[in-house]
């Protein structure tokens, strides 16, 4: 009896010890870190990026991802995070801001983080240099888009143009035989090119023949001759050729609408284009080019977006494996996949057959020479004045030369009352 009753004791404990290791080892496996990553809202891009999430986590089964969607006023809500703590561990960041976060220390830099695997030298060298300062990196570009010439086929058929314009004095031409009454009504119904007149659109254009639009010190400089003689082309198109439109002139709210409606014959837009006008108007047969030339120099704009890392996250190792999944080659190839977007990585691109497909290899050419949207911190003040009196001056309210003086001044008074 005694020998049974201590026999239960022990097989008792020995179970007790069994269970509590089967917990201690369940508890293990659930423990996991939460990494928070934070997004402008666009319902699209949303349901991409979660799919790629749900890769990543069934990858590193120890972390989860919160997204978190920043639906209006994306920058400044970011800045008000960023100053209550309350960031989060990674977030976008586009070049036209970059310069503004960097400097006052708020990002974490990224080289120590970075092994051969990660390939650096694989990135396009222009995008990721608009997220590094002084030798160290502060993000890395998770896409890129340029601007290329979309061009109406049907129209171009019957005015008799065999192919896309390849200078600015071609593209002018084109847009002068492009530019008709179709219903014989005296009001031009077709336009032979859309132009959006924005700073983030024209920035190619200002030098084109040598003109800044910032110098060192990152005051506005965009005033002088040099900056007016290229953009006195778009003016000039606009009200002495007559020629060209915003979409507003049309009837019609964005570059793309003005050209699915078959309302201007030419634009220059994004790849972003491309599945809009597959989807809004399939019927629509067109085709894109590379920018044309300006003063013989080619030209473009190249816009993008970097995962940066918070200074303060608590959480930097799970963090640096989200953001390095994420602009990796697996993440994003699967991000860049349905060309809204194109690779900033040199051997996506190759994989996914960008540079050899018609309609998106203007796209990754022009990355090769692109002007990047940044010009240090002081860009959001420049471009609200810039746009500001630049449409003034194409609507003819004044000259081009006053309109630009007195925006280059107001900037730079808004500048020096900032520093």
């Amino acid at each position: 009896m005694f020998k049974r009753f201590w026999s239960f004791v022990v097989l008792f404990i020995f179970g007790i010890i069994i269970f509590t290791g089967c917990i201690a080892r369940q508890d293990s496996n659930n423990k996991f870190v939460t990494v928070t990553l934070s997004g402008w809202s666009n319902l699209q891009e949303k349901q991409l990026l979660q799919q790629v999430l749900n890769e990543f986590e069934s990858l590193h089964p120890q972390i989860r991802v919160k997204y978190d969607a920043i639906a209006d006023e994306y920058m400044d809500v970011l800045k008000t995070r960023l100053i209550g703590d309350t960031a989060a561990d990674v977030f976008y960041l586009d070049a036209l801001e970059a310069p503004g976060l960097i400097e006052p220390g708020v990002l974490e830099p990224l080289d120590s983080y970075v092994t051969p695997e990660f390939d650096v030298a694989d990135f396009q060298p222009s995008l990721l240099a608009a997220f590094q300062q002084d030798g160290k990196t502060y993000g890395f570009p998770k896409d890129f888009s340029t601007l290329v010439l979309f061009y109406n086929k049907q129209a171009f058929a019957e005015a008799g143009l065999s192919q896309p314009p390849q200078t600015w004095e071609e593209l002018r031409e084109y847009a002068k035989k492009l530019t008709v009454d179709l219903n014989n009504n005296a009001r031009i119904d077709r336009y032979g090119f859309g132009i959006t007149p924005e700073l983030a659109r024209q920035y190619f254009v200002i030098k084109a023949f040598g003109g800044q639009l910032t110098n060192k010190s990152e005051q506005a400089i965009f005033a002088s001759p040099e900056s007016l003689q290229g953009l006195q082309l778009i003016v000039d198109q606009y009200r002495q050729d007559q020629s060209s439109a915003q979409p507003s002139d049309a009837g019609t709210t964005s570059g793309g609408e003005i050209f699915g409606q078959g309302k201007a014959a030419m634009v220059i837009e994004g790849p972003w284009l491309i599945p809009y006008l597959d989807d809004t108007f399939p019927a629509l047969e067109y085709a894109t080019a590379e920018v044309p030339t300006i003063a013989g120099r080619k030209g473009t704009m190249a816009y993008t977006v970097a995962y940066v890392m918070n200074k303060k996250s608590q959480h930097k190792q799970e963090a640096w494996q989200l953001l390095s999944y994420l602009t990796g080659k697996e993440g994003m190839k699967a991000w860049t996949s349905t060309g809204v977007a194109l690779p900033t990585r040199k051997s996506v691109t190759q994989e996914l057959g960008y540079d050899q497909k018609p309609l998106y290899a203007p796209f990754i050419a022009g990355a090769n020479y692109a002007t990047v949207w940044q010009a240090g911190k002081n860009l959001p003040t420049i471009l609200t004045n810039f746009n500001n009196q630049f449409i003034s001056a194409m609507l003819g309210e004044q000259t081009l030369a006053v309109a630009m003086q007195q925006a280059q001044d107001t900037a730079n008074r808004e500048i020096e009352l900032m520093q």
